[in-house]
């Protein structure tokens, strides 16, 4: 019954953001903008980076990393979204579904440990400036933004074949614009409370390991810039008095 069960649902119904005409092209040319200046952003982040030597520093790397990913990201639901604007019924099929939501949690993910890599990166600029150049090397750089998404990616299969060993009766009706795991699991048939329990922990753990991470790098960057801005004042006035 279960099999049946899976066999039945071979597409997704959204529900949209809304459903009065005059309200969908409103937001139709709000989400566009906000999507091309988005991706132009990024994308205009990432060329100018390319293409300018100067900018080829660590610092850089992890930026034009990040506006590859932020990039990526918004491009995951943004233009099925979009398309639904102006579609009498917005389907999606079960295994672009799938698709989407795999690749939507391990680009955010990722991005995540990428803030995260970028504050450590600053912290360690600021407080050992002499020694970034040692403890931040190239090498260091790149198995930082590999790592970000490995994480992004093991997170994300974590979630994806939880859900694809869940049995989905129906209906297919999908409380929301694009593929997320809640408004999936409320679809199941099967018992989602390991699902539910895998979501919060990984995600509070994720959570708090970035956020922890950033606020910390930018509170001991903060601290370090003031120490040193206090000791060049001190020691200009001790130069200023000797002179005297």
């Amino acid at each position: 019954m279960a099999r049946k069960n899976v066999t039945v649902v071979i597409e997704f119904i959204h529900l949209g953001l809304t459903d009065l005409s005059e309200l969908k092209v409103v937001l139709f040319v709000l989400f566009l903008l906000i999507y091309l200046i988005s991706l132009v952003g990024n994308l205009g982040m990432l060329f100018i980076i390319q293409i300018t030597p100067k900018l080829h520093t660590l610092m850089y790397y992890f930026l034009s990393s990040l506006s590859l990913v932020d990039a990526c990201y918004s491009s995951v639901f943004a233009p099925k979204m979009l398309l639904n604007f102006f579609v009498k019924r917005e389907i999606i099929s079960f295994s672009a579904c799938i698709l989407q939501y795999f690749l939507f949690v391990s680009l955010l993910t990722s991005e995540g440990f990428l803030l995260a890599a970028m504050a450590y990166d600053r912290y360690v600029a600021i407080a050992n400036p002499l020694l970034y150049t040692v403890a931040m090397t190239k090498t260091v750089c790149v198995v930082l933004v590999i790592g970000s998404c490995v994480g992004g990616v093991t997170n994300s299969l974590t979630h994806t074949i939880g859900l694809l060993k869940l049995s989905i009766c129906g209906p297919n009706v999908i409380s929301h614009f694009f593929c997320d795991l809640p408004p999936l699991l409320k679809l199941s048939c099967s018992d989602t409370s390991l699902n539910e329990l895998l979501l919060l922990v990984f995600s509070g753990v994720i959570a708090m390991i970035t956020f922890l991470t950033v606020i910390i790098s930018y509170v001991f960057s903060i601290e370090r810039f003031y120490f040193i801005k206090r000791y060049k004042c001190k020691s200009s006035e001790t130069t200023i008095t000797i002179l005297k």
